[in-house]
């Protein structure tokens, strides 16, 4: 449950109604439900594909049907068919990764060592592409679902990241247009088993994301999604909490590539459909860098500027 809404004059969110979940439009600490005939559209993705945000604005002037957010549940605030991912796409979050790679096998000193990674670094931004990699649609989760740690590791990690949700359909689009094709933004952390990431019985096949990043609720999303023309995505903090220590504390001014490069990148391959997600990546701090892992009980509490709070609960799972 979220009690303050996002500073944006208004943005979307879902809520729980019973067994159904309901489409509402948030203004402050205020929601309002949205029907399929208000909006214009038979879904959200259908909405988003429209382009326009028009339809919402003035229903966050309306004047009836309004509830207190803190007396709703509320739940993701999208229904991507597709989930794109960015890797590696932090700058010092890399630096400190290699870094910490290199001093173990090397003569080089840490010190060396980050300068070393800091031009590899440059080098990529510079000369080199995004890395992707695939979520499924059906992690994806609100923060009113705890999160089930599964009892095959005790290396679940977190990764706090800024979602870019698609509005129009994005094809083999260039850069310059890349950023029209945006709806909105919202928060996912990605949660991650680090000890399935690299296959132990197959080191050459490499990187095993299905496995390592694609059990129930290793998405969690929201709570709010802002529409894009509310958003500087260009530099937005971005900060998680574990039990109140600060883990993670960064801003996007940091990525290696821009969202711009990430949606063009992603779009020549697959068209981006109304309401995917593109993840861009996660900065410095998470669980591997502090060697501490989520345990039973752990609460984390997840913001990016202007887009709320995300607060997830951690369980034991099966």
């Amino acid at each position: 449950m979220t009690s303050t809404g996002p500073q944006a004059p208004y943005a979307l969110a879902r809520f729980r109604d019973g067994d159904a979940v309901t489409l509402g439009v948030v203004v402050g600490d205020r929601i309002r439900p949205v029907s399929s005939a208000e909006l214009g559209a038979r879904d959200l993705n259908d909405f988003l594909a429209s382009g326009s945000w028009d339809t919402v604005a003035a229903l966050a002037e309306s004047a009836g049907g309004w509830m207190p957010l803190a007396d709703v549940t509320l739940t993701a605030p999208v229904e991507p068919r597709q989930v794109l991912q960015a890797g590696a796409n932090y700058r010092q979050h890399v630096i400190e990764l290699v870094a910490a790679g290199l001093t173990n096998n090397t003569d080089r000193t840490p010190e060396e060592a980050r300068a070393f990674a800091a031009k590899m670094m440059d080098d990529r931004a510079a000369n080199g592409e995004p890395y992707f990699f695939i979520g499924l649609p059906a992690c994806v989760v609100g923060d009113d679902v705890p999160l089930a740690l599964p009892a095959y590791s005790t290396v679940h990690d977190w990764e706090l990241e800024l979602a870019v949700v698609i509005g129009r359909e994005a094809f083999r689009v260039s850069r310059d247009d890349a950023l029209d094709h945006v709806a909105g933004y919202t928060i996912v952390n990605d949660i991650t088993t680090r000890d399935l990431v690299f296959r132990k019985d197959m080191k050459e096949i490499g990187t095993d994301w299905y496995r390592a990043k694609n059990a129930p609720g290793f998405l969690p999303t929201g709570p709010f999604l802002v529409p894009a023309e509310f958003v500087d995505a260009a530099d937005l903090g971005v900060r998680l909490e574990l039990n109140g220590q600060v883990m993670q504390d960064a801003s996007t001014n940091d990525l290696l590539f821009d969202l711009a490069a990430l949606i063009s990148g992603a779009s020549q391959t697959m068209p981006l459909l109304p309401g995917d997600m593109l993840l861009s990546g996660s900065p410095a701090g998470n669980g591997q860098h502090w060697k501490r892992f989520l345990q039973d009980g752990d609460v984390m509490t997840g913001s990016i500027q202007g887009l709320g709070t995300q607060v997830v609960r951690c369980v034991a799972g099966s």
